[in-house]
């Protein structure tokens, strides 16, 4: 089964357009753990065990993890994500970049190493820094099109004069996906929820691609101008949200509190896909 299908049939089993984003930070844990770097998968486990069923997909960002030397953990939460919710995909957050044989290494790893069923790219070197995740059939792969953060507009939203219709890099970013890089029809988009308008450029742009969107929640995107911003017919998109779900308490109810807050946002989106079709 690959990637796309994995994430249509998700998000009609669980009726969710949310994805769980998974930065562990020790420091914030909940008291028992707190500080505690050994815990990370135990975290980030409870957090999947009680959010498994709300949700078309898991995020791990691995910096979380490698920063603690913590990657043996993350291996064993991508098993453990396999065991417990085999219908779900998970999308390796790396936001890798690079080119030949480093490209191809860096692919290896999270598609054979961790076995991710996506990975998010930087495609700034171009075409060839994505094309060796291409060859893994079925694999997903995010390219990093318009972010969240303010630099963003340092590169993202400069204009491209020696392109015929001038468009803004973001812009020729979402039509090399749609178009000529978009091979085997693997790739997709990170577009940040701070932007709504943006969403909906790139969403005339790339109709039918699927959009990551992350930045709902903590970094205040508005879910329902998200929803109703990207999602068409055949076009999915992928709400992540990551702090205001794992750090919901801090207590030692926290895996219920993530559960509880994880089910209020899809319930959100839900209710923002039902107001768009009307």
């Amino acid at each position: 089964m690959t990637f796309l299908d994995m994430l249509r049939n998700a998000g009609s089993q669980n009726q969710s357009m949310l994805c769980v984003g998974l930065d562990p930070e020790p420091n914030r844990f909940p008291a028992a753990m707190q500080g505690d770097a050994s815990k990370i998968f135990d975290f980030c486990a409870a957090i999947v065990d009680a959010t498994a069923d709300l949700v078309n997909s898991f995020k791990p960002q691995i910096a979380y993890f490698a920063a603690h030397r913590a990657e043996d953990q993350l291996e064993r939460l991508m098993a453990h994500m396999r065991a417990v919710a085999p219908h779900v995909p998970v999308i390796l957050d790396a936001k890798r970049g690079d080119i030949g044989s480093t490209a191809e290494q860096y692919a290896k790893e999270a598609f054979e190493r961790y076995g991710a069923d996506a990975v998010t790219l930087s495609p700034f070197m171009g075409f060839d820094s994505v094309a060796p995740y291409l060859k893994y059939e079925g694999k997903g792969a995010f390219l990093l099109c318009r972010t969240s953060n303010p630099g963003g507009d340092d590169l993202q939203a400069r204009t491209l004069a020696d392109v015929p219709g001038s468009p803004k890099v973001f812009e020729h970013v979402a039509a090399l996906a749609q178009g000529p890089w978009n091979l085997n029809g693997q790739l997709g988009l990170v577009v940040g929820a701070t932007r709504p308008h943006e969403i909906e450029r790139v969403r005339e742009i790339a109709p039918t691609l699927p959009l990551l969107i992350p930045g709902v929640g903590a970094q205040g995107g508005d879910a329902v101008a998200t929803v109703k911003a990207g999602l068409r017919a055949h076009g999915s998109i992928i709400v992540n949200s990551s702090r205001a779900i794992l750090y919901a308490s801090s207590g030692a109810d926290f895996a219920q509190a993530a559960r509880a807050q994880a089910e209020a946002t899809r319930e959100t989106l839900q209710q923002a896909a039902r107001e768009a079709q009307r």
